[in-house]
C-alpha cells in the first residue's frame, strides 16, 4: 500500500488503519531519515491500539517503551543509538518478538537479527509537510 499524506492528521489516519491489522507476534520495521515521521506514525498507532491519547515519547534515549493493549503488549524500539546488534538482546528483543507487537525504528541497526517475516513501513519526506508512506 502506498499513501501520500500532507499533514499529521492524515499520517494518524494511515497509522490507525494499519494498527487494526496487527496481532501478537507482528514485527513492524519503520524506515526513514531523521525527521521523516517514524515516531509520529508510531505515536498515532500506539494511541489507537491503547485507546489512550496519553503522551507517547520517543524511545531514542531509553531504546524501548512498552504499552499495554487489551490483546498484547506493544514494544516500541528506537535503535538509532544502538552500537551493535547484540545490544538488542540486552533489552529483551527476543521476548518482544514472541510476546507482543514490536515497532522498530532504525531496524537496519539490527542487521541479521531482524526476522525475515517482518512488515516494513518506509516513510519518505516529500516536502516540509508531505510524506510518502509505503507499507509492505
Amino acid at each position: 500500500m502506498k499513501y501520500c499524506v500532507h499533514n499529521e492528521t492524515e499520517t494518524e489516519a494511515v497509522a490507525q488503519t494499519f494498527g487494526k491489522t496487527l496481532k501478537k507476534g507482528d514485527i513492524v520495521a519503520l524506515y526513514g531519515t531523521l525527521g521523516a515521521g517514524k515516531t509520529s506514525f508510531c505515536r498515532a498507532l500506539i494511541q489507537s491500539l491503547t485507546g489512550n491519547k496519553n503522551e507517547v515519547p520517543s524511545p531514542t534515549f531509553t531504546l524501548l517503551q512498552t504499552y499495554e493493549t487489551k490483546n498484547f503488549l506493544v514494544y516500541h524500539f528506537d535503535f538509532y543509538r544502538l552500537k551493535s546488534p547484540d545490544e538488542a538482546y540486552e533489552i529483551g528483543i527476543e521476548d518482544a518478538f514472541y510476546e507482543g507487537v514490536s515497532l522498530i525504528e532504525w531496524p537496519e541497526k539490527l542487521g541479521n537479527l531482524l526476522p525475515v517475516n517482518h512488515k516494513s513501513i518506509h516513510i519518505k519526506i516529500l516536502n516540509d509537510s508531505s510524506r510518502e508512506i509505503i507499507i509492505e
